[in-house]
């Protein structure tokens, strides 16, 4: 004797063909689903676990150092390529070089940007010496401004540049010196009086490049 199909509580009566395969296809339907989202919750843990062990596991080491320019070191080349002395500002404990560079064109100048060691100081003071210039040259890096004054500094006479606000540049204040056929530029955001005593150390260095010419 063929098996009868179970009755329906619901319906009071045996299913149909039809409802049985429907009652199938929704239990699978319904079964899928939920791996779905237990295969999903699954992939999210493992996920969250190697991004833990990839923070947490891997050893760091300190962040890499800038590396140091060698200031006295590109100096000389410059000396030995222009064959004439050049300024090396001592810096001591207070600045450390940011960049220092012999830049061609229709000048040729040797390029020095130094800023303050110290995180919390601000600004910076660049300083260019012109090769066989003079304070018509300075203008070209200051937008254009000419200077309006004098100021006495290390026993020298120092050309001051007004230049009223920033210029694009960031520069604040300039300040030049002849130093024989050279021109010194020091030009930067740093204050007056911040420029006037890096200009004072550079003294030396000065009379020796115009003694050398």
């Amino acid at each position: 004797m063929s098996k009868q199909p179970p009755i329906v509580a619901e319906l009071g009566r045996p299913e149909t063909p039809e409802e049985t395969a429907a009652r199938k296809a929704e239990f699978s339907k319904t079964y899928r689903a939920g791996q779905s989202f237990r295969n999903l919750i699954a992939a999210l843990i493992i996920t969250l676990a190697v991004v833990a062990v990839v923070i947490f596991g891997v050893p760091r080491g300190e962040p890499a150092s800038e590396p140091q320019i060698d200031l006295p070191g590109i100096a000389a080349d410059v000396e030995s390529t222009m064959e004439s002395p050049v300024v090396i500002p001592e810096l001591g404990d207070f600045w450390r070089v940011n960049a220092a560079e012999l830049q061609g064109g229709a000048t040729t100048v040797w390029n020095i940007t130094l800023a303050p060691a110290d995180e919390d100081e601000r600004g910076f003071i660049r300083i260019a010496q012109a090769f066989d210039a003079d304070a018509s040259w300075a203008p070209q890096l200051l937008d254009g401004t000419a200077s309006t004054d004098i100021t006495r500094i290390g026993g020298l006479d120092w050309d001051v540049y007004a230049l009223g606000g920033r210029t694009e540049n960031n520069v604040s204040h300039a300040i030049g010196t002849q130093a024989g056929d050279d021109y010194i530029l020091l030009y930067g955001s740093r204050s007056a009086d911040s420029t006037a005593k890096l200009a004072e150390s550079l003294i030396p260095q000065i009379r020796t490049i115009s003694e050398a010419e």
